[in-house]
């Protein structure tokens, strides 16, 4: 499915490049309606990343987020420096459908672990951002992208799974908010590894043609941000183009 993404700063809608801070775009677009027209075009889920939250805990944009989960009557999923159960359970209280969990996941995963047992791996989605070597090694990045954690992607995959993993949010660092493509390769290789996975492919979509060459991959989900807001195509335009033959 096409999963259209939204990222806020103070409440603005905002594309990093590559995660960076210094690489921001803003956009002259009202967040709950947005949403709102991404539900409307037919998306069945939406993601939505709070990175005021994820620099500063204690700013997280839990109101807003709170009117936009309730502005739509399909399923968000959410995410943004999670670095509690409280984070975790404040999301969900607020009608969040599946909370996104990144660097905490590589960092600490007994405790997130936990988390999967306690809220079901329905309610969690893993968010694996990975950076590849010259021999093919997936290493996940955390802190934002800034640093390496030394542990593979296939790792943490296999960890999870121990806890009925459904959920993974898959980013190729390099491709993200560039609008280049997408790494087809990658997402073809993980997910005929771990078909029991649901795979999210994330970064790099710029045109329909980007999301033509994701079909066939495994994929369960296609995160489109930056393309839909520079209006480079619509929602229904991506789902048209996902669905057909």
């Amino acid at each position: 499915m096409i999963i259209p993404a939204i990222d806020l700063i103070d409440g603005r809608v905002v594309r990093l490049k590559q995660g960076d801070y210094s690489r921001c775009t803003q956009f002259e677009a009202d967040p709950i309606a947005r949403f709102r027209s991404y539900a409307e075009q037919g998306a069945q889920v939406l993601h939505l990343v709070d990175l005021t939250g994820a620099k500063d805990p204690k700013k997280r944009q839990l109101a807003l987020i709170g009117e936009m989960v309730k502005s739509v009557s399909v399923p968000v999923q959410t995410g943004g420096g999670i670095r509690s159960e409280e984070d975790v359970k404040a999301l969900l209280d607020l009608g969040v459908e599946r909370v996104v969990i990144g660097s905490l996941a590589v960092r600490e995963r007994e405790l997130v672990a936990d988390w999967f047992k306690r809220y079901g791996a329905d309610h969690l989605v893993l968010a694996l951002d990975v950076r590849i070597d010259a021999e093919g090694n997936k290493e996940v990045a955390v802190s934002g992208w800034q640093e390496g954690s030394g542990a593979r992607l296939e790792d943490l995959v296999d960890f999870y799974r121990t806890v009925g993993l459904k959920h993974v949010l898959c980013t190729d660092i390099s491709c993200d908010g560039m609008m280049t493509g997408t790494n087809v390769a990658l997402y073809r290789e993980v997910t005929a590894k771990y078909p029991d996975v649901q795979f999210q492919a994330s970064g790099g979509i710029g045109g329909l043609s980007d999301i033509e060459n994701l079909k066939g991959s495994g994929v369960a989900g296609v995160i489109v941000g930056r393309a839909l807001l520079e209006e480079k195509f619509n929602v229904k335009e991506a789902i048209a183009c996902w669905q057909s033959e």
